[in-house]
């Protein structure tokens, strides 16, 4: 069974104790702030711990939810490397024309941008290219080097991190993926070269199946 951290049994015995219970109650019988238990409530939800309804709060998890099964931590403490996808890349000389494409092309929500090794140079969202189209008749035209988000600041992850090391960054940090990188040296200077690419979908599906598997006699 995966191991819940000291705050998180607290959560879920407030939660049990107390449901329906609001994030913002919660915090507050911590002791501590709302977003910094976004994570811990965001894996107690996913793993089976509890349950959130809109606009109701937090509710114990039903019994036969079979919380902290083997299954899920089975695929909790896989390796990101085991299970990630191929990155869709483009260079920050590409356009914007160039991105979109792309974007509809491979059904994603954002587009890695390497160099010419590549090495990670930035992220360029769905977002980010709305905001370059909008009131411009030439947005097609700019370079991805000049609208995409710069690394290093963007979340990544390793291909030796778990899939729990993953999850908790993508809900830490609010976004639905994450390029996973592998450091090397490039020239003398640490670089981060690009060699997959991980998503909430991919570890809802995991999880999910791990889920399905019990039931099958």
């Amino acid at each position: 069974m995966l191991e819940l951290s000291t705050r998180q049994l607290e959560i879920v015995d407030l939660v049990r104790k107390r449901a329906p219970i609001t994030g913002e109650q919660i915090a507050e019988a911590l002791g501590v702030t709302r977003p910094s238990i976004r994570s811990d409530l965001g894996l107690l939800a996913m793993l089976g711990y509890i349950d959130a309804k809109p606009k109701v709060g937090y509710f114990p998890a039903a019994a036969n939810g079979d919380a902290g099964s083997s299954a899920q931590d089975a695929v909790l403490r896989m390796r990101v490397k085991e299970v990630m996808g191929v990155p869709v890349v483009l260079r920050e000389t590409a356009t914007v024309g160039d991105a979109v494409v792309s974007l509809f092309l491979e059904n994603v929500g954002s587009l890695i941008v390497v160099d010419a090794a590549g090495s990670l140079t930035g992220i360029v969202s769905r977002k980010d290219l709305l905001k370059v189209a909008v009131g411009n008749a030439h947005a097609d035209a700019v370079i991805l080097g000049m609208v995409m988000t710069r690394y290093p600041n963007i979340v990544t992850v390793a291909p030796e991190d778990t899939i729990l090391d993953a999850m908790r960054k993508m809900i830490v940090h609010e976004v639905d993926g994450l390029p996973v990188v592998q450091a090397h040296p490039q020239g003398g200077v640490p670089a981060a070269e690009v060699v997959g690419r991980i998503t909430k979908t991919t570890i809802l599906k995991l999880i999910y199946e791990a889920a399905v598997s019990r039931e099958i006699p």
